[in-house]
């Protein structure tokens, strides 16, 4: 059975995207700083009859990242699409974002990203197969002055999936991100719209591979 791992699974996207996955055969496993929170999502999908883990990761730290990594290798074998759904959404203008925070901001919405794709890299490009997959948004192509460190991250976001596509196709790994454009809450149509994306991506002949899907308005 494949392995499809979530970092930032939350109720919104990452479930759904987990979900999603679940129902075309994978099991999924849920990561989150709240293990409370994340359990109660992963009940969800065992109660639909999906085949559901739960662990603990701070995205933010680099090491916290790589161990939860480690862990789920050495139980499941691999990780054959890594969801990194992980963002710190702080509303805040320059002049409102507190001094100490902004650091902190970009580890979540960019930093983890980078410490998740080169964790389980090694292991992908030994197998010659996996997806790094990256929850995007509008706000890296439109930067709102108002979410001034989301747009950063977005933006780095962005950047990281299309800097590594090309030499990580070449590997046989598929990169891609979903830039999402419009709010997204819990149990919603975009959400289940969105991951719909991310499969359509993931499903995609290797040589059609595309590094982008967009939704909502641009």
């Amino acid at each position: 059975m494949k392995t499809f791992l979530s970092i930032g699974a939350g109720p919104g996207i990452g479930f759904a995207t987990a979900e999603r996955f679940a129902r075309e055969g994978f099991q999924a496993v849920l990561a989150a700083r709240s293990l409370a929170k994340t359990q109660e999502l992963a009940e969800r999908l065992k109660k639909k009859g999906y085949k559901t883990d739960v662990r603990t990761v701070d995205a933010s730290d680099p090491k916290s990242v790589a161990e939860l990594v480690a862990e789920v290798q050495k139980q499941h074998g691999s990780i054959d699409v890594l969801h990194y759904n992980a963002a710190s959404a702080r509303k805040a203008t320059l002049s409102e974002q507190p001094r100490d925070s902004f650091n902190g901001d970009l580890a979540v919405n960019i930093g983890g990203a980078l410490a998740a794709a080169q964790a389980v890299a090694p292991k992908m490009e030994e197998q010659k197969s996996g997806a790094i997959l990256l929850t995007g948004g509008g706000f890296a192509l439109a930067p709102s002055p108002e979410f001034l460190s989301i747009s950063i991250g977005k933006a780095g976001l962005r950047a990281l999936a299309h800097a590594l596509f090309e030499p990580f196709r070449q590997k046989g790994i598929h990169v891609a991100t979903v830039t999402v454009s419009t709010f997204v809450s819990p149990d919603s149509t975009e959400a289940s719209s969105v991951a719909d994306h991310f499969w359509d991506l993931y499903s995609q002949p290797k040589d059609s591979w595309a590094v982008e899907a967009n939704y909502g308005p641009r």
